[in-house]
């Protein structure tokens, strides 16, 4: 029985049986998974979409609208759909907004890559088409995009609190909007106009009280309290800060070693000798009318002693200890300062100056606010309260979203509407192009057209709308030329959205559109899982 067997072995290679049905498979996996993750934020998007309860392991537990934070604490495995998840990571360094956006594209894109896949055609063909669809896409959004200058105030609030309307923090969006605006103005830098480092806003968190109480403060908060210990002052005027890396407390020996004391005379010159070495610090602080001194963190050994706080406090110097390594580079730029790391270099051109140093009661704990500084750098603190922990940290990433809208445009400085009216308008532009161009690749775009329609979809079927009736109507507008038609998702109704001020970045629209296009061909031309252990 074995000869037929040898003899179709060397039968011509041609007939010879290849599996593509595992790379199918595959790709099906693949793609299935991606749209679980993408079909899971959908919900959140737009300003009636719902918010997501977030448990962790540890028991923590987030409320939360935004895209890139509820896909970044979800466990996903599958490794398709981990792009998912890196890609609204991706947009939320990029532009900052629209983390939902990009991966409800992303996961209509796959849908319609699915079925044209069924059809039969070629990854690779879909792949470039899609390639091709997106640069045409992110020409039309040009070209519908309106100018706006950094002077236009209104236009940038406009921009952020429609960025905060889809937040749960969203009935703040008056008070934070503004507040966005003038942080991010305050830190641009004339020399360097279009670049903006949000690094240069720091956001204090305080509990207590509600998100109306948020403030921008002109100067620096420390949410810490004044050294008290012994009497220290708790407010100073006419402050000179100095910013010390040094300890102020009597040096130590190496871990390793000890002193072995004998007798008491010993004993008192080694006491005498700490208070000597304490008070000449302090002499050579006092000299240079320093009366404010911050202390970085120490690990070594103590940054201050009881005793050094004794003598600080009898010499009139407010202290504030525990300051963290990392925000010694912010302290610095804003007080002008530079970091003092030896007594030695301890001299008065390296001091801050500020008219209030004070101690301020807060909520359950104080805080130490510094205003009125002198040569004050191009930066800003942005104290924000809350009633409890949840709202606070959703405060805090709303307004980091509503930072980055404004960098957006301080970076590209065009506004786009808003309310599904962009992605409209590209649905029937690609489509339209579609039917210009032959073979596979029109029929690919055609899809890739379709697929833009999952936003304004979305965002109806969220709000409680018919999609259907909605979207159809929005096409019969864009189609007789009201490329700013949108839906008012506040009134139920289509109407001209620019009118109503729901605008966004042109740079969120097109980022989300390449980066989501961009996902999904990588999605496409993986065929095979290789699992290496």
């Amino acid at each position: 029985m074995a000869a037929p067997a040898v003899h179709r072995a060397t039968s011509s290679k041609t007939e010879s049986y290849v599996d593509n049905k595992r790379k199918d498979d595959i790709r099906q996996a693949n793609i299935v998974a991606a749209r679980t993750v993408a079909d899971a934020v959908r919900t959140s998007l737009g300003p009636k979409g719902m918010d997501k309860m977030i448990s962790t392991a540890s028991g923590e537990v987030i409320i939360t609208n935004d895209g890139a934070t509820i896909l970044n604490k979800m466990e996903v495995l599958q490794p398709a759909a981990k792009m998912l998840v890196e890609l609204s990571k991706s947009q939320d360094i990029v532009a900052g907004d629209g983390t939902t956006t990009v991966v409800v594209i992303a996961g209509a894109l796959l849908k319609q890559c699915l079925i044209l896949l069924n059809n039969g055609i070629h990854p690779t063909v879909i792949s470039d088409s899609l390639h091709k669809a997106s640069q045409k896409a992110v020409d039309v959004l040009t070209a519908m995009a309106v100018p706006v200058e950094l002077s236009d105030r209104e236009s940038l609030v406009k921009s952020a609190s429609t960025a905060l309307n889809s937040k749960v923090v969203s009935q703040y969006s008056t008070l934070l909007a503004p507040l966005a605006v003038d942080a991010v103005l305050s830190v641009v830098d004339p020399v360097k106009p279009d670049l903006v480092d949000l690094r240069d806003v720091k956001i204090v968190k305080k509990l207590g009280g509600t998100v109306d109480d948020t403030e921008l403060v002109k100067g620096l908060v420390f949410d810490k309290k004044v050294s008290h210990s012994a009497g220290g002052p708790t407010r100073v005027e006419n402050a000179k800060i100095a910013v010390i890396q040094f300890q102020i407390s009597p040096p130590k020996t190496d871990i390793e070693q000890s002193i072995v004391v004998s007798d008491y005379t010993q004993m008192d010159r080694i006491l005498k000798e700490e208070r000597n070495y304490i008070l000449s610090m302090i002499k050579k602080i006092k000299a240079t009318g320093c009366n404010v001194l911050l202390i970085q963190k120490s690990i070594l050994r103590d940054a201050v002693t009881d005793l050094s706080l004794h003598y600080l406090a009898k010499a009139k110097i407010l202290v504030i200890k525990d300051v963290e390594r990392d925000e010694i580079e912010f302290i610095t730029k804003t007080l002008n300062c530079l970091p003092i790391a030896n007594i030695e270099h301890f001299r008065q051109e390296k001091l801050g100056y500020a008219e209030w140093v004070e101690e301020v009661s807060l909520g359950d704990g104080k805080i130490v606010k510094i205003t009125g500084i002198k040569d004050m750098g191009r930066t800003a603190t942005v104290l924000v309260r809350g009633s409890n922990q949840l709202v606070l940290d959703e405060a805090e990433r709303s307004l980091h979203d509503a930072l980055c809208v404004v960098r957006c445009l301080v970076n590209k400085k065009f506004l786009i509407a808003g309310g599904g009216a962009p992605e409209i308008e590209l649905s029937r532009q690609l489509g339209a192009w579609a039917k210009v161009l032959h073979g596979m690749e029109s029929y690919c775009i055609r899809s890739f057209a379709e697929a833009l329609e999952v936003i304004p979809y979305t965002l109806a079927e969220n709000a409680g709308l018919n999609p259907i009736v909605i979207v159809t109507e929005l096409r019969n507008r864009h189609a007789q030329g009201e490329i700013n038609a949108g839906i008012n998702v506040r009134k139920g109704q289509i109407t001209n959205i620019l009118e109503e001020n729901v605008v966004q970045p042109l740079l969120v629209s097109t980022s989300a559109i390449t980066l989501a296009t961009e996902c999904v061909r990588m999605i496409l031309k993986i065929d095979d899982i290789v699992t290496v252990r």
